[in-house]
């Protein structure tokens, strides 16, 4: 157990930190899942507007350092790919 006051700060901040990731990391997976999910229902409408808000957190996520950056772009990469086919396959059928 730490037992100097800057050790004992430092428990503090990593514990709060820990906490504001996993609330984070949290809303960042709930949100991908909410966009494969409108996806794989192919409801192109719902799919195109949880795309800006999936996007954005993708971003803010790799800029807190939640994920990586090539992480994200490959995240944002694969589900506008997924979107774009929904939306070519949509009027045909």
């Amino acid at each position: 157990m730490a037992n100097t006051f800057s050790a004992l700060k430092r428990i503090r901040q990593i514990e709060r930190r820990t906490r504001i990731n996993r609330i984070r990391k949290s809303r960042l997976r709930t949100q991908i899942r909410k966009m494969r999910r409108a996806l794989e229902a192919k409801d192109v409408k719902a799919a195109e507007a949880l795309l800006p808000q999936t996007f954005s957190i993708i971003d803010r996520a790799a800029k807190w350092g939640i994920i990586k950056r090539n992480t994200a772009a490959r995240y944002k990469s694969r589900l506008h790919r997924r979107l774009k086919a929904l939306m070519a396959a949509a009027p045909a059928a």
